[in-house]
């Protein structure tokens, strides 16, 4: 079965209208969705949106929120997103840290009582596509041990980072767990075993079996390394005034209030050495490094390089799986859709 971008787009507006969403909402929810589908973070696109609906249906998304801020400076703010969707909120934070920064240089603003917000990635790149760096940090119900531990803690807690030159760009986007919960849950979908090495089991020891990992806990990326940012993030996440640790809830599991917080950063070259000079560097950077001699097997790739190809690759549609085909179809059926206007046999 065949999805293209279009047809995902219309599908994931049509379905969030029948729970009251305003259309305008819809299509920033759908286009965060589309986005991670045509960069290949699978995990975070339609694969996901059967989450979103429980969310709903349980009361724990609210369709029609009142976003506002409720804590201001000329550089700050903190943003209540009255548990609406994440994306929508997410969108509005990182377009307020934009504004700021053009004024001031930087805008941080941290936001509360928002839902999973997609790829983190989305967001700094609006930062990025106004000459600006965009940093997008967020932390989650816990799925990861402390290093050197086996109780789950910490969450995966993702940091996406983005610049741009006139050439090149940069677009690093990335769990600090050695694995995203998503992947786990798309490869307990797809009846597909995890790389070795990122989870272990309830008694501490490595699997590689998704049911198994969602029971134990994920490792950290580069044992202590990881752990030391994922922690990191976990705090700077919390700086709204959200929860921290095992109070996070609502992340993986839609029934539960969600309770994380995320950071959205923008950041003015042009109050440092100046855009044009920022992107000169950019450039002058990524330049050395794509001229540089790859090892044998190799081919040097900046962040973000892989998910542009993708973008190439999938813009024309991409395969859902029988088990995802279905999903949609039972979310279709019950709201008086057919998914047949959708999905391309």
């Amino acid at each position: 079965m065949i999805l293209t971008p279009e047809s995902e787009k219309k599908l994931i507006i049509d379905v969030l209208k029948k729970f009251g969403i305003p259309e305008e909402d819809a299509e920033i929810t759908a286009d965060v969705f589309v986005d991670a589908d045509l960069k290949g973070f699978t995990s975070h696109g339609i694969g996901r949106f059967s989450q979103y609906i429980i969310g709903l249906k349980s009361g724990n998304i609210n369709p029609n929120p009142n976003i506002k801020v409720v804590k201001e400076s000329l550089a700050t703010a903190v943003v209540d997103g009255d548990l609406g969707l994440g994306q929508v909120v997410g969108k509005k934070a990182m377009e307020l840290a934009i504004e700021k920064a053009k004024n001031v240089g930087i805008g941080a603003v941290a936001t509360r009582n928002a839902n999973h917000f997609g790829i983190a990635g989305y967001y700094s790149e609006l930062a990025m596509n106004n000459d600006m760096i965009g940093i997008t940090i967020t932390n989650t119900e816990p799925a990861m041990a402390p290093f050197g531990g086996k109780e789950k803690i910490l969450g995966t807690n993702p940091i996406a980072i983005a610049f741009k030159g006139n050439k090149y760009k940069f677009s690093l986007d990335m769990a600090t767990a050695s694995i995203a919960r998503g992947k786990i849950l798309e490869a307990l979908r797809k009846k597909m075993k995890i790389p070795e090495g990122c989870a272990v089991d309830k008694d501490g020891k490595l699997t590689t079996d998704p049911a198994k990992a969602l029971e134990g806990c994920i490792l950290p990326f580069g044992g202590p390394k990881g752990y030391g940012l994922a922690l990191a993030i976990e705090m700077l996440s919390a700086i709204g005034g959200t929860e921290v640790g095992t109070k996070v809830r609502g992340t993986a599991n839609p029934k539960e209030r969600c309770t994380k917080g995320d950071l959205f950063i923008a950041i003015n070259p042009e109050f440092f050495m100046g855009k044009d000079k920022f992107k000169e560097k950019v450039d002058e950077l990524l330049e050395e490094i794509k001229n540089s001699e790859p090892a044998e097997g190799f081919e040097i790739l900046i962040p973000g390089e892989i998910e542009e190809r993708n973008k190439m690759k999938r813009e024309n549609g991409f395969e859902i799986d029988e088990k995802l085909y279905d999903q949609l179809k039972e979310i279709c059926n019950e709201l008086g859709l057919n998914i047949e206007d959708y999905v391309v046999k």
